[in-house]
């Protein structure tokens, strides 16, 4: 094992693929000589040269319709949009390409694409880089996505995507990159589909992704001096998101709060909430509790993004709430 931050981690996946796969290269903005805007493919640029570590004019839409295209033909292109918020641009080639080539040629091809792109806010970088944009791709058949917490889990996400053959949405928290942790020495696959328990617990399910499974922890922690007893689920993928995993706890605790740093109209929060009422609705003692941001566009201010996102406040409130009802 070795301590490595979560920009470490994805570096270490992406080397160990390139090396181990010549049809592995990326693609993307400044992800060459620059080694990207937050340093995730620095050094590799040195080491597999232009043809597989590609700089690209600045068109998202270039970006992913070359990544598609190369797919079909049997390369495994990890291409990368800078920050999350621009996937708006190349959103036509994900939904109506990427997502729909495999259904559309009766399985003769296929867009085994993995997308990364930088997501969230936390750090006042306005409303053009501060999304978190799972919402616009969670309707869409044939998409994946992935969001990691922790450098262990970056890495062996990655490698897993890589290798899978469905087109990925690689979302990566920016307010995770500087994070560290124990990271395994060589070639490891952490599962797409499967959740991670972070925190056992017997009173309340509290369900988050990325950074909100960070903040839902702190809460547990602090839960726990209330004699509550919170157990933390980490989504990890979050289409197709573990039912399975979430419903057992819930089962067990009887009381469920989902956690996201996304809006409340649409998206994670409101599908997670709506499967747990209705396959385990007889075993709830309260009714799902939602915590997520407000509906508003992320402004400059911290001050206002404070409000805005949700915090560990927020999170105990909510457990608070559901476990009254005993």
């Amino acid at each position: 094992m070795s301590k490595m931050s979560m920009v470490q981690a994805l570096n270490n996946a992406l080397d160990m693929m390139m090396a181990e796969n010549e049809k592995v290269y990326c693609l993307g903005e400044d992800i060459g000589w620059m080694g990207g805007d937050f340093g995730v493919t620095r050094g590799l640029y040195d080491k597999y040269g232009s043809e597989r570590m590609r700089d690209t004019p600045l068109s998202e839409s270039a970006i992913i319709g070359a990544a598609v295209g190369s797919a079909m033909v049997g390369m495994r292109p990890v291409a990368e949009i800078m920050f999350a918020d621009f996937m708006g641009v190349c959103y036509d080639q994900l939904v109506n390409n990427a997502a729909k080539v495999h259904y559309m040629f009766d399985g003769q091809y296929k867009a085994p694409i993995v997308v990364r792109s930088a997501c969230g806010g936390g750090f006042g970088g306005g409303p053009h880089h501060s999304q978190m944009i799972e919402g616009w791709f969670m309707n869409v058949p044939g998409m994946v996505i992935v969001a990691p917490s922790t450098p262990e889990d970056a890495k062996g996400l990655l490698i897993a995507s890589i290798e899978d053959d469905n087109p990925i949405l690689f979302l990566e928290h920016k307010a995770l990159y500087s994070k560290k942790g124990e990271v395994p020495e060589g070639k490891y696959i952490t599962p797409l589909r499967k959740a991670r328990i972070a925190r056992e617990g017997s009173d309340v399910t509290i369900v988050a992704d990325t950074w909100m499974a960070h903040k839902s922890l702190a809460a547990a922690q602090m839960l726990a001096g209330e004699d509550i007893s919170a157990e933390v689920i980490d989504l990890r993928t979050l289409r197709p998101w573990d039912q399975e995993t979430v419903l057992d706890s819930v089962r067990k605790t009887r009381r469920a709060v989902v956690v996201s740093e996304s809006p409340g109209t649409g998206g994670l929060s409101a599908d997670v909430s709506a499967v747990i009422a209705e396959q385990a609705f007889g075993d709830l003692k309260a009714a799902v509790k939602r915590v997520t941001a407000l509906d508003t566009p992320i402004p400059f201010s911290v001050k206002l993004e404070k409000i805005i996102l949700p915090g560990e406040e927020d999170i105990i409130r909510a457990a608070q709430q559901v476990y009254k009802h005993s």
